[in-house]
């Protein structure tokens, strides 16, 4: 017992180091410390349901729900593929969201003002063509309008079902309301600030919404060929196949990923919150007292 107990903490330390590491990237530490120890006002309070939301594993599996329901604009993707560095760099991507949400949510009012200024200058850049033909910017009101609904949607779907706290009713509206807080400052014009005004939106979106080829291809990259170490595809299959349950059946028929409903209930959610509450037992705060972000 006494074994246990003393190796217990050092083996969840090196786990919960590995994840982070992977997530928040080599100065993730750094960073967090910094996030969350710099004094001064911030966008939201400690009390703020984002914070609830954004600082919990579920974030691992919504993610991934996040990046194949917003690659079923043809826009949408089109960017990505022509621009993100997507395949080549997935870890790098993946580290400059996760460093972009824990500074909004968490950061000085100042900090996360300045992360929203660097991506706004980023999507101006973002110009090309589609493959229809169609001419595309990253900073077009409606894209971002879309990429904003799909993020949050995951978001809160995956917190709802896989979440240590789930939300109330006025919990999830308040979520939607903060995002809107950093959605307006990234330039979406008037977004939703209720869950049932985010359902509205996302139905308005639906005659826009079908897979492409780079879509599909996306998919499969995510689900099929992760760049993750041998040792982690189980967990990571479990968390993907959670992904994909969270999405509208008529998305992933688009994606031509399968699914079998009866299955979902009886052992892809049970595993999926079993690998989450691991997650979240890996990144528990420990000596340094605060919530990985």
């Amino acid at each position: 017992m006494g074994l246990l107990s003393d190796d217990g903490p050092a083996v969840r330390d090196r786990i919960g180091r590995a994840i982070f590491t992977r997530v928040a990237g080599p100065d993730g530490p750094d960073s967090r410390a910094r996030i969350h120890g710099t004094p001064g006002p911030r966008w939201f309070g400690p009390d703020r349901p984002v914070r609830r939301v954004h600082g919990d594993a579920s974030m691992f599996i919504g993610g991934l729900a996040a990046l194949l329901h917003q690659s079923l604009h043809p826009l949408a993707m089109a960017a990505v593929a022509g621009h993100s560095g997507f395949r080549g760099d997935p870890w790098g991507r993946l580290q400059r969201t996760s460093t972009f949400l824990a500074v909004t949510t968490y950061g000085t009012a100042d900090s996360a003002q300045r992360a929203v200024d660097r991506v706004r200058a980023v999507h101006a850049t973002v110009r090309g063509t589609a493959a229809d033909g169609r001419p595309y910017r990253a900073d077009d009101p409606r894209l971002l309008g879309w990429v904003h609904l799909a993020e949050i949607d995951a978001f809160l779907r995956a917190h709802q079902r896989y979440g240590a706290r789930p939300l109330d009713a006025a919990g999830c509206d308040g979520y939607v309301a903060d995002m809107a807080r950093i959605a307006t400052a990234l330039g979406v014009p008037d977004p939703p600030v209720t869950r049932a005004e985010l359902a509205a939106r996302l139905a308005e979106y639906r005659g826009e919404l079908h897979a492409t080829p780079d879509a599909r291809a996306t998919a499969r990259f995510l689900l099929l060929n992760p760049p993750v170490p041998l040792v982690a595809r189980l967990p990571y299959g479990v968390l993907a196949a959670n992904a994909v349950s969270l999405l509208p059946v008529w998305a992933t028929r688009e994606l031509r990923v399968p699914r079998i409903p009866p299955a979902e209930g009886l052992c892809v959610r049970p595993l999926g919150t079993a690998v989450t509450a691991g997650i979240r037992w890996a990144l528990a705060p420990t000596r340094e007292g605060t919530v990985p972000a």
